[in-house]
């Protein structure tokens, strides 16, 4: 299993809006992240704009592509799209870089 971090900017000024929508992720927007394999998602959001995510998957770059290929993410990553800084016209779930972990207590 890989535990995977990963951070991204949102605009400061859509924070608010990041958030609300992430308080109400679409049924098969959840459904598509546990049938690619997302397992403990969970995302951060600073009060600087900073998002942090985590997650477990078996394998990050499959997760992703399986999710690349759904059409709720196709939707779902475009109406995102416009919160993220620094995106150079890709879409967040392109964007997305493991950090490397350096430590685990488990």
């Amino acid at each position: 299993m890989a535990r995977i971090c990963f951070r991204l900017r949102v605009r400061p000024e859509m924070a608010e809006e990041y958030r609300r929508r992430h308080a109400a992720v679409w049924p098969e927007m959840r459904e598509a992240l546990h049938a690619t394999g997302w397992r403990n998602y969970s995302i951060f959001l600073g009060s600087d704009g900073h998002v942090t995510g985590y997650l477990e998957c078996d394998d990050f770059a499959e997760s992703v592509a399986a999710m690349g290929g759904l059409e709720v993410n196709e939707r779902w990553q475009k109406e995102m799209s416009a919160f993220f800084e620094g995106m150079q016209d890709r879409r967040p779930d392109q964007a997305m870089v493991p950090d490397l972990e350096i430590f685990h207590l488990d």
